[in-house]
């Protein structure tokens, strides 16, 4: 472990609040990743949100579940007593630190990393010096921004610095104006060791992604016109793909009804239950090890407006040296494509893709991980931004 030498920092996320393996590894690639660059470093919930349980898919109050799943992992990665959980509503426990601990967390520590905007902050947050906001979707943020939304721009007012995942946000070719906030770009940074393939590639294995059909209530109607936040309507407009090259496997890790489920084999689309791979962080990260490559779309929030956004469970088939083709957000600007790495605007281009990587495909794969070492390794990523928030 790194000597913790540049102070003690507090992540706030969402990992007992959805304890799904995608969002699990998120956090652990901060967490790992400063205490790695010397931070002391801490993970807190201390929401009044109830927690997701995914046994039942209900909202609850009873965390005890997703405690139970999630804080051996933290454990396991060397958290032990830099973790808390407190439901900060009616009837909600502490786990992990105690109260009188967390509260001194908060007297002490030197900054936090408000990741994904999951905390909402109160006066015991407020006194933290350094209040660092990590936007990992953007569009809807800056929206509410230049409609003069009032909760949204006290929050946003209550920290110091301002990142997003919208690498493209305030460029000439982004359609959506940032008026207010000065958004500097990030990334999502991942530890690349975590993610080390031991499973050669294969012509068996399949392009891949883990993802949801239908997303509902995120739709935005922005200067008259809907901004969709759902895949099923990007899918659908490349749904022949399977047809056009019947030499591969398209799989698709996702939970539908029958008949979706139907509609996805008649287009010749293999589909299997993301469930039970999203609850195992070592099924989920095999599953990524083994496929030939991910093929997936992306919301058109994010798509239309070319913000430059970028999936971090794209970054996870990097890591894990396999190529990447997703939908074009204006991250090409970005980030090398070409070998590794590929966005698409058509099916033509999809299929460009394909050919260049079964053409090479250990070449591609190599050329997935060196993207991810260039780009997203967890250390520069976290070094940078700590930098440019003044630590």
């Amino acid at each position: 472990m790194a000597h913790q030498g540049k102070g003690k920092i507090i992540v706030f996320g969402i990992m007992f609040w959805y304890p799904l393996a995608g969002v699990t590894y998120q956090f652990l690639h901060y967490l790992i990743g400063l205490r790695r660059l010397g931070y002391d470093v801490y993970y807190v919930e201390d929401s009044a949100r109830w927690v997701y349980n995914s046994n039942i898919f209900l909202f609850t109050p009873d965390a005890s579940d997703n405690i139970k799943a999630v804080a051996p992992l933290l454990e396991a990665h060397g958290f032990e007593g830099h973790w808390a959980f407190r439901g900060n509503y009616e009837g909600g426990e502490c786990f992990g630190m105690t109260e009188a601990q967390l509260m001194q967390l908060y007297r002490d520590a030197d900054a936090f990393l408000n990741v994904t905007a999951s905390q909402e902050l109160r006066e015991e947050h407020l006194a933290i010096p350094r209040r660092i906001y990590v936007e990992s979707d953007p569009f809807a943020v800056q929206v509410k921004v230049l409609q003069g939304h009032k909760p949204t721009l006290d929050a946003l007012a209550a920290h110091d610095v301002h990142f997003t995942f919208g690498e493209n946000l305030g460029a000439p070719d982004c359609t959506l104006s940032i008026g207010g906030f000065p958004w500097l770009p990030t990334r999502q940074p991942v530890v690349l060791d975590l993610w080390a393939n031991p499973y050669p590639p294969t012509v068996r294995s399949a392009y891949s992604t883990i993802t949801t059909w239908r997303n509902e209530g995120k739709n935005i109607v922005f200067n008259g016109e809907t901004y969709y936040w759902t895949k099923d309507r990007e899918f659908l407009k490349i749904f022949d793909l399977p047809f056009l090259r019947t030499d591969l496997r398209f799989e698709l890790a996702l939970e539908v009804d029958g008949p979706t489920n139907m509609l996805l084999s008649d287009y010749g689309w293999c589909a299997v239950h993301s469930l039970p791979i999203s609850q195992d962080v070592n099924r989920y990260r095999e599953y990524i090890q083994r496929s030939r490559a991910e093929f997936t779309v992306t919301k058109e929030q994010v798509v239309r407006p070319r913000t430059g956004w970028f999936s971090d469970r794209s970054v996870c088939y990097l890591a894990a040296g396999r190529p990447v083709i997703t939908q074009e957000t204006g991250f090409s600007k970005y980030l090398p494509t070409g070998k590794g790495l590929f966005g698409f605007s058509n099916l033509e281009e999809i299929l460009a893709a394909i050919d260049t990587i079964e053409s090479d495909h250990e070449g591609c794969c190599r050329a997935a991980r060196e993207v991810a070492e260039e780009c997203f390794a967890a250390e520069k990523v976290l070094g940078s931004l700590m930098d440019r928030a003044g630590l």
